[in-house]
């Protein structure tokens, strides 16, 4: 597909909706550049994954009838379970090369609506569940310029729909949850393959409403799971399947997961070589109690504006409450590079589910984790897109953050409608992609990308920094690409490796001294994207395996 560069930086948004008041929030400082990549990959994006190769597979749903993008070579699914089309030729995924801003179709044979995912050690994508004909399929996807989808039947042990992924420190991935599963299991299966009750679940699930979806679920330090559902959390053993924590519910006890859908990330990890490691989890946005009632019925009740951060590491841990500068739900939360975090897409109003957002969130806004309390949020410049329901976004290994989705109907609605099922890609560019920092932007020149590390042992990155550098503010971060859908992004993690010397070689050149992560608790092996940090401005990344 040829590329359509459409270049531009929005001072002051006019009135996009007669009908419809947009969130709009522009601060003097405000920063950040939008750029059009597509206007059509003929696929709306609800789910969205990154691969090791710089391409990233995107992917809808199966059962809303054909999508505006063929299949290749008179490729056809038939499907006789499908519930809107028995024999659909149009790709319901597609592949999006970020190299070259290009797009092909890719085939999925089940319903692929509401699944999950992570990327495995091995690299490829292993994505679980579904509605339908798909509810316990597993499909694999490799990262190569001609691969496609891969199917697995009963590859599950129970349905799984609205559930979340984990990576795990032996490699294998838990499946949490999903609508009337109040249970987890692992893949692939063993054997011995069986489900594991977990009474969280359904204590947290509100009847009719639900409001544990999707459920927030991280690898702790110790190799326990946080799992976050509905207001509150638990630390859940899952070898022994024995809650060793439980949370105190988030002050004020509004839900935050599906539907009344707020977004949640794991901090980035610091001081890695210290005894004990602490840990904390950001959750931000959602919707009061009752919202989702209330939208059903054409009252759009305003979504929540606040966050609760908690170190989950602490033996007496409590939330602490912050206030952003605009209230999101069905927001995404995208760890950068330097550390910060964006907080991207949503609506200011209703909740998550068919027709039920309103008052679009148009602009990011950037939080900043190490600053003091009430200094954290920074608002950035708008897009002109509403990014409502299945929405998407993701980290680039340039660090751009590639934006996707918004389909708040039940079927693809493009013209006549509030918010047309939208079916373009867009970039963000954080202010540290300027080029007024290309001076003390480092540029990674060893080790190669792709190259393989090992668990706690030295490792020299060899930057070119062109103007004065700082060596106290010289940093090396890794970070796993995640599986974005439904505000969630899943194994989403970020290691700051720091530095142990920075060695000034001459020409501009510098070696940087790290120690890599101890264990599969800190970094479960696999592919991440490695950057060095220089006063908050990050190179382009490389990727590397952890193993």
């Amino acid at each position: 597909m040829s590329a359509i560069p459409f270049v531009f930086s929005v001072l002051i948004l006019q009135l996009l909706f007669a009908s419809q008041q947009c969130h709009r929030f522009l601060a003097a400082a405000a920063d950040g550049r939008w750029q059009l990549l597509q206007k059509s990959i003929g696929v709306s994006a609800m789910h969205m994954q990154l691969l090791r190769n710089d391409r990233v597979v995107v992917f809808d749903r199966t059962d809303f009838g054909p999508s505006k993008l063929p299949l290749p070579n008179g490729k056809c699914r038939n499907d006789p379970s499908d519930t809107a089309l028995k024999v659909d030729c149009t790709a319901h995924s597609v592949e999006y090369d970020v190299l070259t801003n290009t797009f092909r179709p890719l085939m999925v044979q089940t319903d692929v609506w509401c699944s999950s995912g992570a990327i495995m050690p091995n690299g490829n994508l292993v994505q679980t569940g579904g509605f339908n004909d798909g509810e316990r399929r597993v499909r694999t996807f490799s990262p190569c310029s001609t691969c496609d989808w891969q199917e697995t039947p009963n590859g599950l042990a129970a349905k799984r729909w609205y559930a979340s992924n984990h990576i795990l420190p032996d490699g294998r991935q838990i499946v949490v949850g999903g609508r009337r599963q109040f249970n987890y299991e692992f893949v692939p299966k063993t054997i011995t393959a069986n489900t594991f009750s977990l009474p969280f679940l359904s204590q947290t699930s509100e009847r009719g409403v639900e409001n544990n979806l999707y459920p927030f679920v991280f690898l702790n330090v110790d190799g326990n799971l946080f799992i976050f559902a509905n207001n509150r959390a638990i630390l859940l053993d899952y070898m022994k399947n024995k809650v060793v924590k439980t949370y105190p519910t988030i002050p004020g006890g509004d839900p935050r997961s599906y539907p009344s859908t707020g977004s949640a990330i794991l901090l980035p990890l610091k001081n890695l070589k210290a005894a004990a490691i602490q840990a904390e989890v950001l959750v931000c946005g959602g919707a009061p109690k009752g919202s989702y009632v209330q939208a059903v019925r054409g009252k759009f009740i305003g979504a929540l504006n606040t966050c609760a951060r908690i170190k989950i590491t602490d033996p007496n841990p409590q939330w602490v409450m912050e206030t952003m500068p605009l209230a999101r739900v069905m927001g995404d939360m995208i760890l950068l590079p330097n550390g910060n975090v964006l907080l991207i897409n949503g609506a200011g109003s209703g909740t998550a589910g068919w027709e039920l957002g309103r008052n679009p969130v148009l602009n990011p806004v950037l939080y900043k984790p190490d600053n003091k309390i009430g200094t954290r949020f920074e608002t950035q410049n708008p897009t002109t897109v509403p990014r409502l329901y299945h929405s998407t976004a993701a980290l680039l290994r340039d660090g751009r953050v590639l934006v996707g989705g918004s389909n708040p109907h039940a079927f693809y609605n493009l013209t006549g409608v509030l918010f047309p099922t939208e079916l373009s890609l867009e970039a963000f560019s954080p202010a540290y992609l300027d080029t007024k920092f290309n001076n003390i932007r480092p540029t990674i020149t060893a080790p190669k990308s792709m190259s393989g590390i090992k668990y706690g042992t030295k490792l020299t990155v060899r930057v070119v920094i062109t103007g004065k550098v700082a060596k106290n503010q010289v940093s090396v971060t890794m970070v796993a690409p995640a599986f974005n859908t439904h505000s969630f992004s899943m194994n989403q993690r970020l290691l700051v490796l720091g530095n142990d010397k920075v060695v000034a070689l001459g020409k501009a050149t510098y070696d940087i001294d790290v120690t890599t992560p101890r264990s599969g608790n800190l970094a479960p092996s696999g592919f991440y994207l490695l950057f060095v940090v220089h006063q908050g401005i990050p190179s382009k990344g490389i990727w590397v395996k952890l193993q």
